[in-house]
């Protein structure tokens, strides 16, 4: 497996010049919003995207306040009957990931299915892309900030209640 460390702006100008329709991105310390961001905008140009280490992916912020924040999501009921259930959330790192990046997407229009479509996300590193490349974005990493408070997305998937499986 080889690393390449490339800006976001690198990236797509890296993609567009040389066709490419596959990419491998490492989330590993990774600012979670903005690399749904990026993931989003290459899926749009209907490239397939794996995203490796979703769990180690960070949020920025207190780390108390960003699982309150999730599990205030939990409290909400359904319009049609509150008293039955709540709407259902994700809770692990991949699915936590997915929801982000749908989010992003067009939502009413084909093109944000068929992006998603072209999105997969894996917790730690397939034995299949041990032999591809994989591309780091450097400017949507933790340590260019200087964010002192952040959690992964692993810690926030375990304060929501998920088990990993080994």
């Amino acid at each position: 497996m080889r690393v390449i460390e490339v800006s976001s702006k690198e990236l797509y100008t890296n993609v567009l010049s040389r066709n490419i329709q596959e990419l491998v991105i490492d989330a590993d310390s990774m600012v979670l919003g903005r690399l749904a961001s990026i993931v989003a905008k290459l899926a749009l140009m209907n490239i397939k995207i794996h995203v490796v280490n979703v769990e180690k992916a960070v949020l920025t912020g207190d780390k108390n306040r960003v699982i309150e924040g999730y599990k205030l999501l939990f409290n909400v009921k359904t319009h049609k009957n509150p008293y039955r259930h709540a709407i259902h959330r994700p809770r692990n790192p991949v699915t936590l990931f997915k929801k982000t990046v749908k989010n992003m997407l067009p939502k009413h229009n084909w093109r944000g299915v068929e992006a998603l479509k072209n999105i997969k996300a894996y917790i730690d590193i397939p034995s299949s892309f041990q032999e591809k490349d994989v591309v780091k974005i450097v400017d949507i990493s933790i340590y260019n900030r200087e964010a002192e408070k952040y959690i992964t997305l692993a810690e926030l998937a375990k304060a929501l209640g998920w088990h990993q499986k080994v």
